[in-house]
């Protein structure tokens, strides 16, 4: 659960940032937040789901 919050939080950080400097507009932010939304609904979802959650242990188990 802390994952994906912390994940959907850092992408609407970079969304903002990149609308705020002009290297992304409303209509490609759109766009991508439907793909999300699409993505979240087709059966690949439990795979990113999976992947995007051993990858956050990989970078939480690294010491610098």
């Amino acid at each position: 659960m802390f994952v994906s919050i912390s994940v959907v939080l850092l992408l609407l950080i970079l969304a903002v940032v990149f609308t705020r400097s002009g290297g992304l507009k409303v209509s490609h932010a759109l766009v991508c937040l439907l793909l999300g939304f699409f993505l979240a609904g087709s059966s690949i979802a439990p795979t990113i789901n999976s992947g995007l959650t051993a990858t956050a242990d990989i970078v939480a188990g690294l010491r610098p």
